[in-house]
């Protein structure tokens, strides 16, 4: 699935696909908010680890992976 992580101060959002449900994107979201590790730790699907400080958090986005179509014409 992908996730859309937005960043205080920064002019870009972080994009990764993530092997992790939801659910536990969400969990790990809420726990980070409130205080309980300080950092945002999400791992894409090549097993890279992604740490954003909580307090620098600006959104985030889950959603599911859309898929490219390519070519010219829509089917």
């Amino acid at each position: 699935m992908e996730v859309k992580i937005g960043v205080q101060h920064a002019n870009r959002e972080l994009v990764l696909e993530s092997e992790q449900s939801p659910e536990e994107v969400e969990q790990a979201v809420a726990d980070a908010l409130a205080g309980k590790s300080g950092l945002l730790q999400l791992t894409d699907e090549k097993g890279r680890k992604v740490l954003v400080p909580a307090d620098r958090l600006a959104y985030v986005e889950i959603g599911e992976v859309s898929i490219r179509k390519v070519g010219f014409g829509a089917i």
